[in-house]
């Protein structure tokens, strides 16, 4: 089978570099695309130009921008669209096949994430009208309307991409009616999502000279977060620190999501078991609203012991099992560091591994060619435990007795909360929070998202300023 190449994007155009790299199947290391990658002077030199791919997006009108996400989103979610520019394709299914083999995610894990992303550019006007508020698109068209007017804060979007989930790609589709250009950079890994919407946004009447896509190092990641004037950075605490206070950058990192559950709804814990656990396991963990940490004023170990009843026994299953539930890990050595990192901490005392019971096996494990953890629920005694605020990119979560009156104060930045309770006081409390990005308040699992309410961050206003006008009469 000949293998494809993928070309970098430059406002549109394909540009194959000599400096190339390839996607390897992680369970043998055969070469399932090869990528072309350029050097931060390129991306630089383009982004000088990028009010050309501004001034594409601007013919076209708000209204015809959310038709062509309809359009691109059944395109994306069905269609053969190219792959590369050497004249190949690429069906549904075999970008479900692509992207599993370099990504580690079962087949079934690819398609629900294939079909949020689809329902993401389906639910365009809802999505942008819980963004702006309400405010009627047609003002981006003519720049104002009355006294109200808004200015992009930015003449592009900058994207640094991770691997580990394709749902992510949903977070930046909104910039696209709002006729704001993206620049992305892919991560190594997973070059096939962001590549497939790019190609189906154009096949569905966008301006090509709208997308950069720019396979890339650290040097020209950097030169795409310091030229675009926004941005949005996926990574962990290490890649995200040094632009923590940078307002220009929207920080994707760990989300820490939790759940919690209150003292007057504590008794009916067992009725809560399954929303935990795929509130835990959905997406194979490796989503940043999977809940990491049960929070729950009593019973903590009965509610560890019972979670890891549930996900203790789950296996490794072939990646295209309907029923795969674990993802495998792309990068066996990242699978090891966090194995030991686990370990380590329960070395320090004061917590315990309550799915090791469950397992009857390592929680490491190879199956097919692929690095594998399995969900593992550590109880702990104190929030304070070096496991008790902890996120990895597998089934994983604490359970941590703490006081009703100490949670809001004590669970830290958290991107999803669900909370248990019909408390006034409590809910009161939660919502005065700032640390609190999303709250759910009832039964609604970390992972439900509203697209009429963002849950990380809000895009309109983080692209686009208001200004105050007068226009004489």
């Amino acid at each position: 089978m000949t293998v494809p190449h993928i070309p970098a994007l430059r406002r549109g155009r394909p540009y194959e570099s000599l400096d190339q790299s390839s996607i390897l199947d992680y369970r043998d290391g055969t070469a399932l695309a090869t990528v072309s990658q350029v050097n931060a002077g390129m991306v630089r030199k383009d982004l000088a130009g990028i009010a050309q791919s501004r001034a594409a997006l601007k013919k076209l009108s708000a209204a015809e921008l959310i038709e062509i996400c309809a359009r691109a989103a059944q395109l994306f979610l069905d269609g053969t669209l190219p792959i590369g520019d050497k004249g190949a394709e690429q069906s549904a299914g075999q970008y479900v096949e692509a992207l599993s083999a370099s990504s580690g995610l079962p087949h079934v894990m690819v398609r629900r994430n294939m079909a949020k992303i689809h329902d993401a550019l389906t639910q365009m006007k809802t999505i942008l009208n819980g963004l702006t508020r309400g405010l009627d698109l047609s003002i981006l068209d003519a720049g104002f309307a009355g006294r109200l007017s808004f200015y992009p804060a930015a003449n592009s979007l900058g994207l640094v991409l991770p691997s580990n989930s394709p749902g992510v790609n949903s977070l930046w589709l909104a910039a696209i009616p709002l006729k704001i250009p993206v620049v992305i950079k892919p991560g190594r890994e997973e070059p096939w999502t962001p590549y497939r919407l790019i190609q189906a946004f154009i096949a569905a009447g966008c301006p090509a000279e709208a997308f950069g896509f720019y396979p890339t190092d650290h040097e020209g990641a950097g030169e795409i977060l310091r030229c675009c004037g926004r941005s949005l950075l996926f990574g962990d605490k290490d890649t995200t620190a040094p632009y923590a206070n940078n307002p220009g950058i929207q920080i994707h990192g760990p989300g820490y999501s939790k759940i919690l559950v209150g003292q007057d709804e504590i008794e009916r814990w067992p009725e809560f078991i399954d929303l935990m656990v795929s509130a835990i396991s959905d997406n194979g963990g490796r989503s940043c609203i999977n809940a990491s940490a049960i929070v729950v004023p009593k019973y903590a170990e009965e509610i560890a012991d019972a979670l890891a009843r549930e996900l203790g026994p789950i296996v490794p299953l072939p990646a295209a099992d309907e029923h795969a539930r674990l993802a495998a890990f792309a990068n066996p050595q990242m699978a090891a560091l966090i194995d030991s990192s686990i370990e380590e901490g329960l070395r320090t005392g004061g917590a315990l591994d309550v799915t090791a019971a469950y397992r009857q096996g390592p929680r490491r494990v190879q199956f097919e060619g692929g690095a594998y953890l399995r969900s593992t629920i550590v109880w702990c005694e104190s929030f304070a435990h070096p496991l008790a605020n902890r996120e990895f990119l597998f089934p994983y979560a604490s359970v941590v007795a703490l006081p009703q009156a100490e949670m809001a104060g004590e669970i830290g930045p958290s991107l999803a909360v669900t909370a248990l309770t019909r408390d006034k006081t409590f809910i009161e409390q939660l919502l005065e929070s700032p640390r609190i990005e999303r709250l759910n308040i009832g039964p609604i699992s970390t992972m439900t998202v509203s697209w009429d309410q963002p849950h990380e961050g809000n895009l309109f206003d983080f692209l686009y300023k208001r200004r105050a006008i007068e226009i004489s009469t």
